[in-house]
């Protein structure tokens, strides 16, 4: 299982699976062949289908810009069989002619996979692969799962994870300082602002829920617009797990280094199920984005509030369970309608998971990791066009 540094993943928006991967993976390409006289890239599946409203495109270009010109082939009908967000690269000679070629993958969170690496164990540095035999060695050792990941991540992991909360804090801080419209053919308009001010107005539960709201739409907006935010496990859930701390932290006045504990928590759980299923929307629709992300949430603030490891992790398993099927279906490809909002009725989710498990001992008879295989399950049966193509659901609606 690979590091949670891969879970967490700082950049620009919109889209960590069709922006940030391809980016990456032009890079790595570009960085094969510095001699080409031209590149061509042919993007599949859902990349191709959705990949201009994610701006795709422009995120190869700006990596090729300087070097050579390059040409973008869509073929949003064919899919290739590892993942639906494949892209071919291709490096050509002065009269035209194919020197060489690579398949890469997205598959979510930024992370990409070379053809031929699909089952690659280079990198892996946790010994256990699943919640429960983690939730065992938290039992029989006294520890907890922030200590488990630094156990095997090492020192560094701690100031890699308070980089990463300060980015967090900076995107919701910015998301609600920002007002207008957002780009796109949608038009828009931020809600992050209005949200934080009419939450201030009440008490209580509804003051609660309103800041909630306010933080997720802050982020979500910042990342809709090309803003930096960090991947939580993906662009499209980013503004989950920062509205959940940021909100306790605030409310709470618990130190960084706690909130750093819970970041560990919540990394954990996110490469977890990217060890086992997928945080991709392209291949297991919202319930890997979204559904993931409210898991992680619930976990970093059950570890916050002083849970135990079963009470952890069935607020995790709790958060995952009651995401299963959601489609990732965005309107016109963009990662606003329904994105935005569902990363608002997550974090308020995420709070309640957090709850319902605290009035239990943590004990349940659905394993989280249980329902990590039903997502996957799941994802494999939904139809295509309920996986990022924007050619069902929400994606087809009129407005």
């Amino acid at each position: 299982m690979k590091s949670i540094k891969e879970i967490f993943v700082i950049g620009k928006g919109p889209s960590s699976s069709h922006t940030m991967g391809p980016k990456k993976a032009s890079l790595h390409f570009l960085g094969l062949h510095p001699e080409a006289t031209s590149f061509r890239v042919t993007l599949y599946g859902s990349l191709a289908a959705t990949g201009k409203g994610h701006l795709t495109d422009e995120a190869i270009k700006e990596v090729f810009a300087e070097s050579a010109p390059v040409e973008i082939v869509w073929r949003p009908q064919e899919f290739l069989p590892f993942h639906p967000n494949a892209m071919k690269f291709e490096s050509l000679d002065s009269v035209g002619e194919v020197t060489d070629s690579l398949v890469i993958y997205s598959i979510g969170g930024g992370s990409i996979v070379c053809e031929g690496e699909e089952n690659s164990t280079v990198g892996d540095i946790y010994p256990l692969t699943t919640m429960t035999e983690i939730m065992d060695w938290c039992n029989k050792t006294g520890r907890s799962y922030w200590e488990y990941v630094f156990e095997h991540e090492g020192e560094d992991i701690k100031y890699f994870l308070i980089n990463v909360w300060r980015h967090m804090c900076l995107a919701v801080e910015n998301g609600l300082a920002n007002e207008g419209v957002l780009p796109g053919p949608l038009n828009l308009r931020r809600k992050a602002a209005s949200y934080y001010v009419r939450s201030r107005g009440y008490k209580d539960n509804l003051r609660t829920r309103g800041l909630l709201f306010a933080y997720a739409l802050a982020v979500s907006e910042e990342n809709a617009s090309g803003g930096t935010i960090v991947t939580a496990p993906t662009c499209g859930s980013c503004g989950i797990i920062p509205a959940v701390l940021y909100h306790l932290q605030q409310e709470y006045d618990f130190s960084d280094t706690q909130v750093v504990r819970a970041l560990a928590t919540a990394g954990l759980v996110g490469t977890i199920v990217k060890a086992n299923a997928s945080v991709s929307g392209a291949e297991v629709g919202c319930q890997g984005e979204v559904g993931v992300a409210c898991a992680m949430a619930a976990a970093a603030a059950s570890q916050l509030m002083g849970g135990s490891p079963a009470q952890i992790e069935y607020a995790a398993e709790m958060a995952l369970e009651h995401h299963l099927g959601m489609t990732c279906d965005p309107m016109c490809g963009l990662v606003q309608i329904p994105c935005i909002e569902r990363n608002a009725m997550a974090a308020a989710r995420a709070i309640d998971a957090q709850i319902y498990s605290f009035y239990t001992d943590g004990a349940h008879r659905v394993p989280f990791d249980g329902v990590v295989k039903v997502m996957k399950r799941t994802g494999h049966d939904l139809p295509s066009l309920y996986k990022e193509t924007s050619e069902g659901g929400l994606g087809k609606l009129k407005i």
